[in-house]
């Protein structure tokens, strides 16, 4: 059964970051999902990046994490983040869960 946010603000989200190794990425996600800050984050390798850095355009081969929470750990998320993150500004991205299966959100809900 899909459930759908009906013009209330999510309960749920989705947080965007970058990692530089697969290593760090992984340590990062299990680190939050141990503490219970993220229900899964999906690590996808073997995406280029291009941006500016310090008045220079760099390219990258980074890591996508796609981190599953609720809304209320983003605060913790974010400081754990900018605590524990290798890179000097790190990647945090927040994207609402408008609609999804809703045993999966659920999930996500029980185990954060």
């Amino acid at each position: 059964m899909l459930e759908r946010q009906n013009g209330t603000k999510s309960d749920l989200c989705v947080v965007i970051t970058t990692f530089e190794t697969i290593d760090s990425a992984r340590q990062f996600g299990t680190h939050l999902v141990e503490s219970q800050l993220a229900a899964c984050v999906n690590l996808v390798p073997g995406v280029e990046s291009i941006y500016r850095w310090k008045e220079k355009v760099e390219r990258e081969s980074e890591i996508i994490a796609l981190i599953k929470t609720r809304r209320e750990k983003l605060d913790e998320l974010e400081r754990r983040v900018q605590e524990k993150h290798p890179y000097e500004e790190p990647e945090f991205v927040v994207i609402d869960v408008k609609a999804g299966s809703s045993g999966y959100l659920d999930w996500i809900r029980e185990n954060t």
